[in-house]
């Protein structure tokens, strides 16, 4: 491909990128004036909508972690697969979401953070851990989910997640990851922490620093990184 078609197609993709994001703006705008935020007011409040939200924290990592075994090799023996760009781009996004630092500079998934942030104000973690063991204990995601004491929401969440990461093509998968979620992160996440109740008694420390760290790393990284994958996955045909 000549430089002059090479910048053609990428002043295309972003052009089609746009009208894209556009079409989607006013869902996102729904998502981020929504008025769960200004019930975080209390501490009960904000432990309720954690024992809820930890479980898209959770599943999160199964579209991050389906990109990098479509995009790399996760096979023995290993072979260069793929484009080295879109790699290197999956590769930082699954280092810096399960192999992150917390506030005293210790290695942790976010995952793990989140759910020590539950630990911290009291919040109820046994539905998320008690799945989570069901499935280390051999039982199928699928049978797990379904059978779990947890609202039909979750379930329904979770099972389009779950589907979408092993089953779906690349191109979708990454595109749930990035809309879905890398793109709404930040700024979500701000509004959450703008209305989140500062109760005396209560320590939010690491919950604060998990949603800081997000709005740091997803608006300053992550997103643009999951952008620049969708272009390269989709080419001219986005």
């Amino acid at each position: 491909m000549g430089l002059l078609s090479k910048f053609a197609l990428e002043k295309l993709l972003m052009k089609t990128t746009t009208l894209f994001e556009e079409k989607l703006a006013p869902y996102k705008e729904q998502l981020l004036h929504h008025p769960l935020y200004h019930k975080l007011n209390s501490t009960k409040a904000i432990q309720i909508f954690m024992e809820y939200h930890v479980f898209a924290v959770w599943d999160f990592m199964s579209l991050v972690k389906a990109l990098q075994r479509k995009l790399t090799c996760t096979d023995l023996p290993w072979m260069p697969v793929g484009s080295p760009s879109t790699r290197r781009l999956i590769n930082e996004i699954v280092w810096g979401e399960e192999s992150d630092v917390d506030q005293f500079n210790q290695p942790a998934s976010h995952f793990e953070l989140y759910l020590k942030s539950m630990e911290e104000i009291g919040a109820n973690t046994n539905p998320i851990k008690n799945l989570l063991a069901e499935i280390l204990n051999g039982k199928s995601w699928e049978a797990a989910v379904n059978e779990a004491l947890i609202p039909e929401e979750i379930k329904s969440f979770l099972n389009f997640s779950l589907i979408t990461a092993t089953s779906a093509p690349v191109h979708v998968v990454a595109s749930v990851f990035n809309y879905g979620r890398e793109d709404l992160i930040p700024d979500l996440f701000i509004a959450i922490i703008k209305d989140m109740a500062q109760e005396k008694g209560t320590d939010f420390g690491t919950l604060v620093y998990y949603f800081e760290r997000h709005i740091e790393v997803d608006s300053g990284e992550h997103g643009p990184m999951a952008k620049q994958m969708i272009q390269e996955l989709c080419g001219d045909n986005i």
